[in-house]
Parts: structure tokens; C-alpha cells; sequence
């Protein structure tokens, strides 16, 4: 299917010269003089380099269907990710490299959505927070709990973060998977 590249946004799959590109960023110039044009950011989704395009915003562009679908997060053997279709019970083997940094936060059981194209999987979306028990926290500096200071701290993935001065190791705490960052403590 065919549309105009005004209309591309990321996380859009178009395809060009044979390569499936998922864009990146698309952002829209419009010089003094001339016509507008799209400038595009993609990602070649089995290389994974970047490549820049430029479109007349309302050039065609041939874009791809993707097929999105939860699937249930199994176990990791060798750098490869199983995943188990909600659906159908059919599994799928995701690469490490497809599904990036937030594979640290992968959770037995967890729910994530995997976008495929042919068959083959292309992205991966983890939901936003999860919930992460602290394994190593700095001790409490007398006075420091007066300011709104961050202390180092290391989750039980190994990652670490920067938490508030009262928590402590062995808490359970709610964390961003795109950044790892501390939103608050949890509730359980």
C-alpha cells in the first residue's frame, strides 16, 4: 500500500530498493522557497543501520504491513528470546539484537507485543514499567533525606539506577523499561 510521505511517523514499516526499513524520525521542511519535504530516518530492520531520505511530501512511499500480537515471554537460551503466542500457542524465537537494552527487564510469563513481518520478527514492545527488587543500595547519609537527591543503586537485573535516599536493598521498586529509571515504590 502506497501513502504519502507527509504521512509517515515512527514506527511506520515502508519498504525501499527491496529493504524492509522501519522509520525513525520524519520530520517536515518547509523552505522559503520551494516545495516542503519530508526529511525520513530509518532503520534497515535486518541490519539494523540508519539511512536518511529525503521526499516530496506528497511523494508515494510503499509501505510494509507489519502484524503485531502479544505473545508470553518463556526463557532466553544462548542470546535467543522465546516467546509463546497468546493465541495460538505457537512459539517464536526473537533474536537479543531485535528486542535491545530493554531485554534486562524481561520478566517470566511477561505479556509483550511483537511486531513480525513474513513470519519474522522485526520489533518488540515491553510494557512501560515494571516491577524490580533493589539488590544494592548506597547507605543513607545523615541529612540527605532533607533534599530531593537520587543515590546509586543496582537492580536485581544487574542494571543500575538512581533511587530516593529511604530506599534501601531488598525493596521492591517500579522502573521505566526504556530507561531504567526509578518512578516509585511498589505497592506489593
Amino acid at each position: 500500500m502506497k501513502v504519502n510521505a507527509i504521512n509517515l511517523r515512527p514506527g511506520s514499516a515502508i519498504e525501499i530498493d527491496g529493504k524492509l526499513l522501519i522509520v525513525t524520525k520524519n520530520d517536515i521542511n518547509q523552505p522559503g522557497k520551494g516545495a516542503a519535504v519530508a526529511q525520513v530516518e530509518a532503520r534497515d530492520a535486518r541490519t539494523g543501520l540508519k539511512s536518511n531520505f529525503r521526499f516530496r511530501t506528497q511523494e508515494q512511499v510503499e509501505t510494509a504491513e507489519l502484524f503485531d500480537a502479544d505473545y508470553q515471554y518463556l526463557y532466553e537460551m544462548e542470546g535467543i528470546y522465546y516467546f509463546m503466542n497468546q493465541e495460538n500457542f505457537e512459539q517464536l524465537e526473537v533474536p537479543g539484537d531485535v528486542i535491545g537494552d530493554p531485554k534486562d527487564f524481561l520478566q517470566a510469563n511477561m505479556t509483550v507485543t511483537i511486531s513480525t513481518h513474513e513470519g519474522r520478527p522485526i520489533s518488540t514492545s515491553l510494557p512501560q514499567k515494571v516491577t524490580m527488587e533493589v539488590t544494592e543500595a548506597d547507605p543513607v547519609v545523615k541529612g540527605q533525606t532533607q533534599s530531593s537527591s537520587y543515590k546509586p543503586a543496582k537492580l536485581e537485573n544487574g542494571r543500575p539506577t538512581l533511587v530516593p535516599p529511604h530506599i534501601e536493598a531488598g525493596t521492591r521498586i517500579v522502573v521505566m523499561t526504556a530507561d531504567g529509571s526509578y518512578v516509585e515504590r511498589a505497592k506489593d
